[in-house]
């Protein structure tokens, strides 16, 4: 295996070992990559037929999905990812005559991707797999080449999960999928590294469309985000812990334990769901429950009840919480109970088996919910403290959390923040300082939860209302970005905001091993990316 698309690949460069740092085997790895490379294939099938006015949603469907399942901790499953590659044979075939009966008999003949024979068997798979991996590519096609390429995939990953959200919750948008296609198909023959920047910058501007889509399908589907305090602390009784960041899964297992007297706890991305009208009406869903996905093994093993892991971040199961462990969606472990029809009913029993909480905890509540629609609401206000000078600055201090060492950082730079700032944060990187006291400024809190990795949107919405009504654009805000990154996902959404043009982001705790010297020289020129140094380092060179 070869594998360098998370933030804690080995040694700073890239796994290649028997087992990759996320726990992955080399076989998983092996057949993520031929997942990948047949996406590719069935994707320049279907981006020619769409340049004929010809485009299958169940096509569109299987390309997002394959994408989303070889994101960083989503589907472990050898077996499962070995039949998805045979399912996506089928789906390649399928598209190939949706192109050719678009075409009319002038189909051209594709090559690469598109016609590539993976084997008949697992074990030819496997051998085929070292063919089309990153080593391969990078002989093929060059270091820099090869690291914008990457780039751009790992984007399509992360868009690709906010899409599938989106798709789940019955929305659908063919220019997003034709888009995907496309930048699929390029990548698949040579390309001019100014056009594969452009390629990467696209990206991001079409993930900002996948953003918007995913957030319409939220707030239609559960209603707009709004302030919540919400409960950090257990209360006696059964109970269900639900990580990960699909809603739909949520809303079905709230209404199929209305009344069985089971409480349901978010855990890591799921944490905003507390804020949503629709999802907290029900009395059941009792608060949060733990941190960040990289605490799971011990927050699970403590947790005296059933659990369901609803997309990315499962992380090995231990043996003392297995038993009582659930996916559903993409996810995926071996020998962990998957919910494939969305009848939780085996979760519901575990729930019920287990021990539950014996008595109330004491009491802490943190408060979420500053979504867009929240924010946008006090924007007078807000407008008013900064002409007033009681805000001097706001800080986007968020991404992804992680086990690596040194994001304690975020903590200390949260904390080291002056109190006439404000702090926004989203994603799970939050987890680091999210339970601490930060006061308010005249009734504004300094600390403005936004929501999970999925609501950047609000974060870049609000960002672009401030500039207009500051008359500027968003560089000129008193406004820094200081982001942490981990997985596909944080990488697209650094794509969008390059796109947009934002300079002067630092980001941490380490930078992408996929980036090249020479890739960073372009980031570093053109939009003077840094990496973090030290809180106090950095707070003195952007308060001067």
């Amino acid at each position: 295996m070869f594998c360098y698309q998370c933030e804690q690949t080995a040694r700073g460069t890239g796994c290649d070992m028997a087992q990759g740092v996320c726990g992955k085997t080399a076989t998983t790895a092996d057949l993520q990559d031929v997942v990948f490379y047949l996406a590719q294939g069935i994707s320049m099938y279907a981006h020619k037929a769409g340049l004929l006015g010809r485009q299958d949603e169940a096509i569109d469907r299987a390309v997002v999905e394959a994408l989303f399942t070889t994101v960083t901790n989503v589907n472990f499953d050898e077996d499962r990812l070995y039949e998805e590659i045979k399912a996506l044979l089928k789906v390649r075939d399928e598209a190939k005559k949706l192109y050719q009966e678009a075409a009319k008999g002038a189909a051209e003949e594709l090559s690469g991707p598109a016609t590539w024979q993976p084997g008949a068997s697992k074990e030819e798979v496997l051998k085929t797999a070292a063919t089309i991996g990153i080593p391969a590519r990078r002989e093929k096609d060059g270091g820099t080449a090869t690291s914008l390429k990457e780039i751009t995939a790992y984007g399509l990953k992360g868009m690709a999960a906010y899409l599938d959200h989106a798709m789940v919750l019955g929305l659908y948008d063919k220019d997003i999928c034709l888009f995907m296609h496309k930048a699929l198909a390029d990548m698949a023959g040579e390309m001019e590294v100014s056009d594969l920047i452009a390629l990467a910058l696209k990206t991001g501007e079409e993930n900002i469309k996948t953003m918007a889509l995913l957030d319409l399908a939220n707030t239609t589907a559960y209603g707009h985000p709004e302030p919540t305090n919400v409960l950090v602390t257990a209360k006696k009784g059964k109970a269900i812990l639900v990580s990960g960041h699909d809603l739909k899964d949520l809303k079905m297992l709230l209404e199929q334990t209305e009344g069985k007297g089971v409480n349901i706890y978010t855990h890591g991305e799921m944490l905003p769901a507390n804020a949503y009208p629709e999802l907290k009406k029900y009395a059941h869903l009792a608060g949060n429950y733990g941190g960040a996905w990289q605490d799971q093994q011990k927050e699970f093993a403590a947790f005296p009840g059933a659990i369901l892991m609803t997309t990315n971040c499962i992380q090995k199961p231990a043996d003392n919480y297995k038993g009582r462990l659930f996916t559903s969606g993409l996810v995926a472990w071996p020998g962990v109970r998957h919910i494939a029809d969305g009848n939780f009913a085996p979760v519901i029993e575990a729930a019920l088996a287990a021990e539950g909480f014996p008595a109330d905890e004491v009491e802490k509540r943190i408060t979420i919910g500053f979504a867009r629609n929240a924010v946008l609401s006090a924007a007078g206000t807000v407008v008013d403290l900064v002409k007033k000078g009681k805000i001097r600055r706001f800080f986007l201090v968020g991404g992804c959390d992680g086990a690596k060492s040194g994001r304690n950082y975020y903590t200390d730079f949260a904390m080291a923040v002056p109190k006439d700032c404000v702090i926004m944060t989203l994603a799970c990187g939050k987890y680091r300082f999210n339970k601490l006291e930060f006061g308010d400024i005249e009734g504004l809190p300094r600390l403005l939860d936004v929501g999970q990795c999925n609501d950047a949107y609000s974060a870049i919405v609000v960002a672009g209302a401030l500039a207009e009504a500051f008359g500027t654009d968003v560089n000129g805000l008193p406004l820094s970005l200081v982001l942490s990154w981990y997985e596909q996902k944080a990488v697209v959404i650094l794509l969008s905001l390059l796109h947009l043009g934002i300079k002067n982001i630092r980001i941490g705790p380490s930078l992408p091993a996929f980036i090249t010297p020479e890739v960073l020289d372009v980031l570093v020129k053109n939009f003077n990316i840094m990496p973090i140094t030290t809180p106090e380092e950095d707070l003195k060179a952007i308060l001067g």
